[in-house]
């Protein structure tokens, strides 16, 4: 399908409103098929987003799919998505090499059988190898059989005998042809060389071998020994073993070697199940006399536990309020081992103890959600260690850590140190001076935590702020005028601190400021009192009064209070 076609309309599929995908942040999550699919948030159609190629994928399986998970948020769920990629007939046969020589000897009897090369076509079922065939001639005929292993193998059957002298090489046109629509076909020239003499092939003592092998084998470790025989006598009863030139060789020889004497196979690179989990060798025998026979050896790489689990963080919500609720999802994690069977068994865990689960989502996908209600004033940020560890023997095991910072609410309202203050003010004090400064403490941070002071009443109302006023940043409260410790001895006044959350949140607390008398006022006499610049005031003292005798009383008073209200009294002059 080419670039931009479309699928399958995934959110119809899932049962998912089409108008809710784009704020439930549908998306794919799977490393392979992110190449090859994406998804329209607008219509929630699937797309093919890169061609795709099945034989590069599944090579001759008999099925292939592509697999990943559909991620929704808001409610969070996975679905587990399956795409069949489908075979079309878009490879020919083909021969390789397209030429290739047989030599055979002229008494070879009528029925003597040589084995050929197959043709290779990725395409499977009816579009891979269906029918071979031979271009018309009078000496040979084509036979197909079967493996013990369920393949086919081709022989050339001689039908009569050969003349060197007559003709000394023959020239055929093999054909493979596969069963698609349309039909593909592919050939092959095979060139019959007739050679006196050596009438013996090899003879392998089987046509297939099979062996087992650990990846983690050790490289130039043998695996297996082939073993061919020729009862002919001297040079032509001499095997040399090598690899066969096929398609599949050309890649697979490069990570074995045969020796050309014993036949013995060994390891030339290190293995590694997760890149194959086969290898299938075609290897051929060759006496001196020039014929060649050829086995199979099939070899299944076994899985050992060298992987470690791999942890992907694919989302994050960092930081998070400290007001979330119990359940709130934090992280998706996906985990990922590349080992098989056992081996790819994981199991996830958080190290330290806190407010968090780790909760299994799907097969290879877990969510950090919160278990506990969070308070930043203990904890301002978590570090989370996750823990990945495969069921191998012995376990392998990853780490990744978590950062996720706890924001701040307005929770906590502002707090005086006290709950009532109390200031002394002199009279006759200057406007503007310094009374007091008030202070209150907010557990939040940020906006939540500054505090901005005033004067909510005082009972000088309904004009406080001709009394009085405070700095809104500081607390510091200041005279708006001098006072008279005659006229007003105290006030009380009640001040608000108020956060800039929001909410914003508020406390109050009063301030009682006594005003401290000052010897400002002269003593002052009631009695007598002599109008200013009237007659002395004279007292009537009987003759006869005696020492000691009263004669009058000074009456006078003083408006200030205390030490400074006390009078004595002298006589200025006599």
């Amino acid at each position: 399908m080419r670039k931009d076609s479309i699928i399958a309309n995934i959110a119809k599929d899932l049962g998912l409103d089409v108008n809710q995908i784009l704020s439930r942040k549908l998306k794919i999550a799977s490393r392979l098929s992110e190449k090859y699919f994406y998804v329209n948030l607008d219509n929630g159609n699937l797309y093919v987003k890169d061609r795709i190629d099945r034989e590069t994928l599944c090579g001759t399986a008999a099925t292939c799919f592509l697999t990943f998970d559909a991620v929704v948020e808001n409610p969070f769920n996975i679905f587990k998505v399956k795409i069949e990629i489908q075979d079309i007939n878009d490879n020919a046969p083909r021969f390789i090499p397209d030429t290739f020589s047989l030599k055979i000897v002229e008494f070879a009897p009528p029925k003597t059988r040589f084995t050929l090369q197959n043709a290779e076509d990725p395409d499977i079922g009816i579009n891979s190898v269906q029918t071979y065939k031979l271009n018309d001639n009078q000496y040979f005929t084509l036979a197909e059989n079967i493996n013990p292993d369920g393949t086919t193998f081709l022989e050339l059957v001689l039908e009569k005998l050969l003349d060197r002298e007559t003709k000394a090489d023959h020239e055929i046109i093999l054909s493979a042809l596969d069963g698609g629509n349309p039909l593909r076909s592919g050939t092959a020239l095979i060139q019959i060389i007739v050679i006196d003499g050596n009438d013996n092939f090899p003879l392998f003592t089987q046509q297939v071998y099979k062996v087992s092998v650990n990846e983690d084998v050790s490289v130039n470790t043998p695996i297996i020994t082939v073993n061919a025989s020729d009862i002919d006598e001297g040079i032509n009863g001499q095997i040399t073993y090598s690899f066969s030139k096929t398609s599949g060789n050309v890649h697979h020889t490069g990570m074995f070697d045969i020796h050309p004497s014993n036949g013995d196979i060994k390891t030339k690179r290190n293995l590694d199940y997760e890149s194959a989990q086969h290898y299938e060798l075609s290897i051929q025998a060759e006496d001196g006399g020039g014929l060649v026979s050829h086995c199979k050896v099939l070899i299944e790489v076994t899985d050992v536990n060298d992987n470690a689990p791999e942890i992907l963080i694919n989302s994050l919500s960092s930081p998070i309020p400290e007001d979330s609720a119990i359940g709130t999802m934090i992280a998706l994690i996906e985990v990922h081992d590349q080992d098989s069977g056992d081996y790819r068994e994981v199991d996830c865990q958080i190290l330290e103890i806190v407010p968090f689960d780790l909760i299994v989502s799907s097969e290879s996908h877990y969510r950090i959600a919160t278990r506990a209600f969070l308070d930043r004033k203990q904890h301002s940020s978590y570090n989370i260690t996750i823990v990945a560890t495969d069921r191998g023997s012995p376990p392998l095991f990853s780490k990744q850590i978590i950062q996720i910072g706890i924001a701040d609410v307005n929770d906590n309202s502002p707090v005086f140190l006290k709950s009532a203050y109390v200031a002394y003010v002199p009279e006759n004090n200057l406007p503007g001076s310094t009374i007091y400064q008030i202070k209150a403490s907010d557990l939040d941070t940020g906006d939540n935590a500054k505090i901005m002071y005033s004067i909510s009443s005082t009972n000088m109302e309904p004009h406080p702020t001709s009394y009085f006023s405070i700095n809104i940043e500081t607390g510091v409260v200041y005279a708006q005028r001098s006072f008279d410790f005659e006229q007003q001895r105290e006030f009380l006044i009640n001040i608000t601190a108020r956060d800039t959350g929001h909410p914003s949140m508020n406390s109050s607390t009063s301030l009682v400021i006594h005003i401290v008398d000052m010897n400002d006022n002269a003593p002052k006499i009631l009695y007598p009192s002599p109008e200013f610049g009237g007659p002395v005031q004279l007292e009537m003292v009987p003759f006869a009064s005696e020492q000691g005798s009263l004669i009058t009383k000074v009456v006078a008073m003083d408006a200030d209070s205390g030490h400074n209200s006390w009078l004595s009294y002298h006589f200025i002059q006599m």
